[in-house]
């Protein structure tokens, strides 16, 4: 595992841990008025240190919603107090993923780990959400990308939305259901809307401007501040045109011997149809039709099961 460059400052949000919620880093900022309950969480990761910039800097202004509730949420403070500028790959988490453990199977189970009692006490606030944005950086570069869970309504919200350029709708993680996919986030029928916004790089500085433009913008679309509020506030300019890129297939690790056979460059498209992707032991992936793109490919969480990558097409424009 090489080296990162670690540009961004972790703050300290150790003024945040008290929150009046009940609930360690969970701030419940209510309006008096009727209105959405919105969620933004940071820190589902806890070397992912640019949402927790962004929430820094937001609790900092004392901001009041203009209507409903907001839900501002550092998730795993635990393995977020373990980062390290020297070993920042390690605090991803403590015992396991928290992004993999939002199936009611696995929070009303019989499990215990550090990252399940954290979820089991997040989980009521997620649940009264209307609204969510979960705030998250990748270990690879990458331009910034907004995943969009599995349901088709949620690539609309992030057309709305504005940003980023790039749109994936993925068929699921095959480790666990993530927090943006549970209960009515990923059925089409329900009015609820989640979006996990990469802002790129974990450490590299543009990803805390991704994050902060990105929940300016996400508080101004749910109506949780006016235009004269977030226009000063706003970092970067939109894209000209947002583009989606449809995942068919994750590509996951079966052994420690697993290897890409392509350069890692997520985002990567062109690959033809036959051409072989990676290998673990007799096995190959090969992309499955033309133009096949590359989404998040990475080698610094090589495990057996987990998600090394993923195979998708971009949708027509």
């Amino acid at each position: 595992m090489t080296q990162p460059l670690v540009e961004l400052q972790a703050p300290d949000i150790s003024r945040w841990r008290e929150a009046g919620s009940g609930v360690d880093g969970v701030h419940v900022l209510e309006s008096g008025r009727s209105g959405p309950t919105v969620l933004v969480q940071a820190l589902t990761h806890g070397n992912e240190i640019c949402g927790a910039i962004a929430l820094d800097g937001l609790l900092s202004e004392g901001l009041s919603p203009l209507h409903g509730r907001l839900i501002l949420v550092f998730a795993n403070l635990e393995a977020y107090a373990r980062f390290d500028p020297a070993d920042p790959h390690s605090s991803r988490c403590v015992d396991e993923d928290l992004n993999r453990v939002w199936g009611d199977d696995r929070l009303f189970g019989a499990g215990d780990s550090v990252e399940l009692r954290r979820a089991r006490a997040l989980q009521p606030f997620v649940d009264q959400a209307d609204l969510v944005l979960d705030i998250h950086s990748m270990s690879e570069p990458c331009r910034p990308l907004m995943v969009c869970g599995t349901a088709d309504k949620n690539a609309a919200y992030a057309r709305e939305l504005g940003v980023p350029g790039d749109l994936l709708l993925d068929t699921g993680h095959p480790a666990g259901l993530r927090m943006v996919e549970r209960g009515g986030f990923s059925d089409p029928s329900s009015p609820k809307r989640a979006l996990l916004i990469e802002c790129g790089q974990h450490w590299e500085r543009s990803a805390a401007d991704v994050a902060v433009d990105t929940l300016v913008r996400f508080l101004r679309l749910t109506g949780m501040v006016e235009e004269a509020w977030a226009a000063p506030r706003l970092r970067l300019q939109p894209p000209a045109v947002q583009r989606t890129v449809r995942v068919t297939e994750p590509v996951v690790a079966r052994s420690a011997d697993f290897r890409f056979l392509v350069p890692v460059v997520s985002l990567g498209e062109g690959h033809a149809a036959g051409t072989p992707i990676a290998q673990d032991g007799d096995y190959v992936w090969r992309a499955p039709y033309d133009d096949c793109v590359l989404v998040m490919p990475g080698m610094n969480h090589l495990k057996p099961g987990n998600t090394m990558a993923r195979l998708g097409r971009y949708d027509p424009l």
